[in-house]
């Protein structure tokens, strides 16, 4: 099964890219599909999540198929 990564604003430099593809065979969360897709790299705190632009917790289930991205909080003022 396959899913698409994509990191935004300050996440692309944590992850040091705008995108991946990540093949997989197991049942994955959210959270899991960034630890598989960055090993060596803490998800930064306040990290929001979206599947198929639908914000999502991190313990949410992906599917074959999925648009995964990662974001940092909005704030305006």
């Amino acid at each position: 099964m396959s899913i698409n990564l994509r990191y935004f604003a300050s996440l692309k430099e944590v992850a040091g890219r705008p995108e991946d593809n990540l093949t997989y065979t197991d049942t994955l969360t959210v959270h899991e599909v960034w630890k598989r897709a960055n090993p060596d790299k803490s998800l930064p705190g306040n990290t929001l999540t979206a599947v198929n632009m639908e914000y999502v917790d991190f313990d949410f289930i992906v599917k074959d198929g999925d648009e995964v991205a990662f974001f940092p909080p909005v704030t305006g003022g």
